[in-house]
């Protein structure tokens, strides 16, 4: 015969053939039983011979059939096998990055087309939550965790420390003054994320005496006290991390350079193994370098 028999023809005598069982085929390949029957008849027809014989409570090969199914047998191995290294090779260049939307917003998106550029092969997919997220569960590759470290049974390498410093813009820096000292806060509004506490540990850390650590607005993220920060709404404390292209292009000013160190810092997090995938690695040492060496973006 010139042209193939249908596929699902196919599927369905090789199931049957490896189960010799026509309901184990169809629990397989989610049809009936009546289903298979009738594809494995149409074939039969098709090619003119009969694949099996049919008793009572039990199938079996004949001749024609246990040589067909030899055949097909190996032709839907290699079928398997094949698709397995296609998708292998697939999914080697696809990297799914798990990590808060602060942290894809301020830090990674604006360097994302360097890491384009050094790595043009290689797909990546932010996957911005500020949830813990499964990685195999959820398929995540690689993740991005703020925290002290130490995750069970997980890689944990220490990425970015968290160092705080008040920002505003410049057109609120003015208002302080030309010499301004920290106790100048006390007439400014502070604008916090859910942690108040941070401006109260900064303050401390800088020798402030008459400002009250508690008073201004609170929002629930550090994004949306970035963007109140930039609206003129007040100073906000942040990460110098994420604002460090603003600081070194004049639109946000640090107008009391003092940070105050965290014990909490950016983790770089994976499952054990992971690195031995070339793209992963390649992920991991981009990263590294942003860090320590890459200059701020442009």
């Amino acid at each position: 015969m010139d042209q193939l028999p249908p596929l699902s023809a196919l599927r369905a005598f090789e199931a049957s053939a490896r189960h010799l069982s026509m309901t184990l085929a169809a629990n397989e390949l989610h049809v009936t039983p009546g289903a298979i029957s009738l594809q494995i008849r149409d074939l039969e027809s098709a090619l003119g011979v009969r694949l099996f014989e049919r008793r009572a409570r039990s199938l079996a090969l004949t001749t024609d059939g246990a040589d067909y199914f030899a055949t097909m047998r190996t032709a839907f191995r290699l079928i398997r096998e094949a698709t397995a290294a296609l998708t292998m090779r697939s999914r080697d260049t696809v990297l799914t990055v798990a990590c808060t939307a602060g942290f894809a917003t301020h830090w990674l998106v604006p360097r994302l087309r360097r890491f384009e550029q050094a790595h043009p092969d290689i797909d990546l997919r932010i996957s911005a939550s500020h949830r813990m997220m499964d990685f195999q569960r959820d398929g995540i590759d690689i993740a991005i965790r703020h925290g002290l470290g130490g995750y069970e049974g997980l890689a944990s390498e220490r990425l970015l420390d968290d160092e705080y410093v008040p920002i505003c813009t410049p057109e609120m820096a003015a208002t302080l003054g030309p010499s301004p000292v920290v106790d100048n806060l006390a007439d400014q509004t502070l604008i916090h994320d859910v942690y108040r506490r941070d401006w109260e540990l900064w303050l401390q850390a800088a020798g402030a005496t008459r400002v009250d650590a508690t008073r201004g607005p609170v929002f629930t993220d550090g994004t949306g006290a970035y963007h109140a920060m930039k609206a003129g709404l007040g100073i906000a404390l942040m990460r110098r991390s994420f604002v460090e292209q603003e600081l070194a292009g004049g639109t946000l000013v640090a107008p009391f350079p003092i940070g105050f160190a965290s014990a909490l810092a950016y983790h770089l997090v994976y499952p054990p193994g992971a690195l031995e995938r070339p793209a992963v690695a390649a992920l991991r040492s981009w990263l590294f370098s942003e860090v320590s060496h890459a200059p701020p973006p442009t």
